[in-house]
């Protein structure tokens, strides 16, 4: 007869054969939980009446169980194992839903929910994933430049503490890179940290570069897993310096070469088209066949017109890339004859020249006493008025600040002249005399005046203009007197008289008094006829007035008569 099994016995069995063997007729469940949350599995099975407690478990890579929660559906006391990596990291609650707080790497397992009855052991299996999002993928390493026509590594595209590991990516001006033999090339490696389990993913880029990717942005990404899918991080862009080698070679003078005159400084700029450019050139002047070593400039100073000619400049190691120009050196050269001060006598010839000696045409301007003249002097018989300061002015339009300038002084001198004039007063009582006198430098005039005779006022000066100005004095002589101008300057004294006669004025002085006594006797005569005829006239007036009194014997007229004839008589 067999052996009754008792119920503690037939328990032990049963949790044995639960550890070993799933139970068929549950499906897989997955947990995704982000690395540090809390993971919460609950426990997909309907909790039996007969329940005597519930418990947890996960199994080992080589299928073992770790059991590691345990809670009394009678007691309601729950019991946690002794596993270190879950001390204080669990909860169970009382629907048997088990929580794992601070999710790690090392969680991602296969865990059951145990459901235990007397008769029989429930399980329910659930998979726990936990996922990391990687850090921001940096370019790192970075190739201070670049050359064209040469694979060199552009740098690590790196991204940090991953689950599960990624994918990286590589742009250029937003388009994937393609590993292209020759040209491009990729390699990616990835890197578990023991303790965290966190993947760091490196990927490296080797590119062959051209000009074209002179300022194109390069940028690397990073694509991962998480608990709601795939995703993609993206790094800065990056833009590098590319060296390609000089292809064109240029040269610049400084200031501009058609604004060069003598006297200035130059500078030769040389200029290559490379990346780094060129720091030496070559330098090739005029008539000189070996050239110059120098940095990008090459200055001349206090350039003269012998300068002017062609200049070239090459690379150091390249002579036959070269740049050349032509510079001109512009001058302007004036020679004025005579100049300075010159003093010539009135009536002289005096040629003048104004000699141009140029670059390129040159305006011609002549000023005198600072009017501009129409023409340039010419002087074939000097005059007074000829005198001043001459000024012969040439500039070159197009280059500024070139321009000379010659002056004359010319000094016109001549002897006194002296032309006397005499002038009568309308009323013959006075004369006035005067000295016309013309030379340079100014004369001084001096009066002498010999006989009788008195001088109405002093002499009175013009003024002095062109060599020319007059002296006069007015008088009114009594007799015949003799008038005499003297003009004298540094050339010499020269003395002139005029006879002044005083008969002259006297017959018309007694002409004028003749005729006054003239004019007074008929004036006198005049007026003794009308007195007679006015006698008459009134004797004749009373004889008529009487025949009217007597024959009209009209009272009020003669009244009236006799008064008019008192007014008469009045």
């Amino acid at each position: 007869m067999a052996s009754k099994v008792s119920p503690s016995s037939r328990l032990v069995f049963c949790l044995l054969i639960s550890a070993a063997v799933l139970r068929p007729g549950l499906g897989w469940y997955t947990v995704s939980s982000a690395y540090g949350d809390t993971i919460v599995m609950p426990c997909r099975l309907d909790v039996p009446q007969n329940l005597m407690f519930g418990k947890w478990k996960y199994e080992k890579p080589d299928g073992s169980p770790v059991f590691i929660a345990f809670r009394s559906s009678t007691k309601k006391s729950v019991q946690y194992d002794d596993v270190p990596e879950y001390k204080d990291r669990l909860s169970l609650s009382e629907n048997y839903t088990l929580s794992i707080t601070n999710a790690k790497i090392s969680d991602e397992k296969r865990f059951v929910c145990m459901l235990v009855t007397e008769d029989n052991v429930f399980e329910a299996p659930t998979l726990v994933k936990v996922f990391k999002q990687p850090s921001k993928p940096e370019i790192v390493n970075k190739a201070p430049f670049l050359e064209t026509e040469q694979l060199k590594k552009l740098g690590d595209c790196i991204s940090r503490d991953s689950y599960p590991d990624g994918n990286i990516t590589w742009y250029r001006n937003g388009k994937v890179l393609q590993p292209i033999d020759g040209e491009v090339a990729i390699l990616f490696k990835k890197e578990i940290d023991p303790g965290t389990q966190l993947y760091t993913m490196t990927s490296s880029l080797e590119y062959k570069t051209t000009k074209s990717d002179i300022q194109m942005p390069f940028t690397c990404s990073v694509t991962y897993y998480g608990p709601s899918g795939q995703k993609t991080l993206y790094s800065e862009q990056e833009i590098f310096d590319i060296y390609y080698p000089t292809e064109q070679v240029t040269i610049q003078v400084l200031p501009p070469k058609n604004a060069i005159k003598e006297g200035d400084n130059i500078t030769l700029q040389c200029l290559g088209n490379g990346n780094p450019p060129p720091e030496e050139f070559m330098f090739y002047l005029p008539g000189q066949p070996e050239g110059i070593r120098s940095s990008n400039t090459y200055t001349l100073t206090d350039v003269r017109r012998n300068a002017t000619g062609d200049y070239k400049c090459s690379l150091t190691d390249k002579r036959n890339m070269a740049a050349s120009t032509t510079i001109t050196v512009h001058y302007l050269d004036l020679s004025l004859n005579p100049s300075g001060e010159v003093t010539k006598q009135i009536g002289d010839t005096l040629p003048v020249s104004c000699t141009i000696s140029a670059s390129r045409n040159a305006t011609v301007v002549w000023m005198k006493d600072n009017i501009r003249l129409r023409s340039s002097p010419s002087f074939s018989s000097l005059h007074y008025q000829d005198a001043g300061n001459y000024v012969c002015e040439t500039a070159l339009q197009e280059v500024e600040g070139l321009k000379k300038r010659e002056s004359l002084t010319l000094i016109v001198e001549g002897k006194p002249q002296i032309k006397m004039t005499k002038k009568t007063d309308p009323s013959g009582l006075s004369k006035t005399i005067i000295c016309h006198v013309e030379g340079f430098p100014k004369p001084a005039i001096q009066w002498t005046i010999t006989g009788s005779g008195s001088v109405i006022n002093q002499a009175k000066e013009s003024p002095y203009i062109n060599g020319r100005y007059y002296s006069k004095i007015i008088i009114s002589p009594e007799e015949n007197v003799t008038l005499t101008c003297t003009a004298e300057n540094q050339l010499e004294r020269t003395v002139n008289s005029l006879n002044v006669s005083a008969n002259e004025n006297r017959e018309k002085v007694n002409d004028q008094a003749k005729l006054i006594v003239g004019i007074v006797v008929g004036l006198l005569l005049a007026a003794l006829v009308a007195g007679v005829v006015y006698w008459l006239y009134m004797k004749k007036s009373k004889t008529a007035s009487k025949h009217v009194n007597k024959d009209l014997g009209n009272m009020e007229e003669n009244k009236k008569l006799e008064e008019n004839n008192h007014k008469t008589e009045a």
